[in-house]
């Protein structure tokens, strides 16, 4: 008898798969891993993330490119001086900036000269009017000390006394700029949450399809006694793979595209342009590109749990 079992374990073919405890050793997944309908969806995703990185990417740029403006407006005032009749405008200049100067938190004054403020108006009025015989405002730039807020009220008491001097903080400039940032990220973030919202419906309708594809298999696993969390579980490991492929499909294209625009952006510094003085350098910057991979990393955990409620509730309108 021994020897008779003995003969049958080696006349076992080598092929087929041990069984132990009446379990095989593998398994294969219910989601086939590689069909049309699965690389079509790994497009989609990759697609889906690479349009909701460039929206992330932009609000970023945007909101550097707002704080840069607001804080380059911020460092610098200007007191306008108008000329007046029967009035020596360069002693009032200096005396003028003579006020402001001994302002704390002003750091620097600077009087514009009559060619440099009518430099200012030649992009609006042209080279060829004749700017002297018109009564063309000067300006005093002032720049603000880092360290040490001015009083601008203060200021503003004490210029009463030299006749046309106004001051002119750029607050409202400062709010307008503050706004126009503030909406530009919230439509962007719009954007995003759309993508997002329709890269969930593109997983839910695949997973959908996957589940009329295999229902057979769902159900001879339902006869055997399979749980619903496992037949969830299997779905869920294969759209998380599916989830971090075309996530990192996208994204790092997304990421490419950005640095391959910050390096125009670089070669654009040294050529200035209109481009580098509205939107100032284009790089991303390691915060952006942290935020394209956790934006990566959140299409993953969104394509698994999304897929799971879905099987959940596929299950449920099954039984």
């Amino acid at each position: 008898m021994a020897a008779q079992t003995e003969y049958h374990e080696e006349e076992q073919p080598p092929d087929e798969p041990r069984v132990e405890d009446g379990l095989p050793r593998e398994s294969a997944s219910i989601v086939p891993a590689d069909s049309i309908s699965g690389r079509a969806l790994l497009a989609v995703v990759a697609i889906m993330t690479f349009l909701a990185a460039l929206t992330l990417g932009v609000v970023v740029l945007v909101r550097s490119a707002a704080g840069d403006w607001q804080s380059a407006v911020a460092r610098e005032v200007t007191i306008q001086l108008r000329p007046t009749e029967q009035r020596d405008i360069e002693a009032d200049l200096r005396s003028a900036a003579a006020i402001a100067a001994e302002t704390p938190g002003i750091a620097a004054t600077r009087i514009y000269s009559r060619e440099e403020s009518a430099s200012l108006l030649e992009p609006w009025m042209g080279p060829s009017l004749a700017l002297g015989e018109l009564p063309v405002p000067r300006l005093i730039v002032l720049r603000v000390s880092p360290d040490e807020a001015p009083d601008f009220a203060a200021l503003r008491r004490k210029l009463a006394d030299v006749p046309g001097a106004t001051l002119d903080d750029h607050r409202g400039y400062i709010e307008r700029m503050r706004g126009m940032a503030r909406s530009a990220v919230l439509i962007g973030l719009s954007v995003l949450a759309l993508v997002v919202a329709a890269a969930m419906m593109s997983i839910m309708f695949a997973t959908r399809g996957a589940m009329a594809a295999n229902r057979q298999i769902i159900e001879v696993l339902h006869v055997v006694g399979a749980k619903h969390a496992f037949i969830a579980a299997e779905f869920q490991r294969h759209f998380l793979l599916v989830g971090l492929k075309g996530g990192a499909i996208g994204g790092c294209a997304a990421m490419l595209l950005f640095a391959f625009i910050g390096l125009i952006s670089d070669w654009l510094v040294t050529a200035p342009s209109d481009t580098t003085a509205l939107f100032g350098n284009l790089s991303l910057g390691a915060a952006g590109y942290g935020a394209i991979i956790g934006l990566i990393v959140l299409i993953a955990v969104v394509t698994a749990g999304t897929s799971r409620l879905t099987v959940h509730r596929t299950l449920k309108e099954m039984e």
